[in-house]
């Protein structure tokens, strides 16, 4: 996990995606046009959170988030996601 020189501020979160799956259960590959969105990541980046909402997660968490949560960031030649702490369904 590289280190990310950006700040998350409030309550946000910054994501890691973990790759798709490139091959099925009974071995079949999956061409990328049938890949799905991956839903799981790396916490690698937390905010202070506010007085209202502490954040629990902590940097190096894995977790499940919604298909369509958080905002796609480009940083450094990788792929992040920005998302609020209560968009994450589950620490895994």
């Amino acid at each position: 996990m590289a280190k990310v020189s950006i700040k998350p501020l409030a309550d946000r979160v910054l994501i890691e995606p973990m790759a798709a799956e490139t091959k099925t259960a009974s071995g079949l590959y999956i061409p990328d046009t049938a890949k799905e969105k991956p839903q799981q990541g790396k916490v690698v980046a937390v905010g202070p959170g506010t007085d209202e909402a502490k954040v629990t997660l902590k940097v190096g968490d894995t977790v499940l988030y919604g298909k369509y949560a958080g905002t796609e960031l480009k940083l450094e030649g990788n792929e992040y996601l920005m998302m609020r702490e209560s968009d994450i369904l589950a620490i895994i």
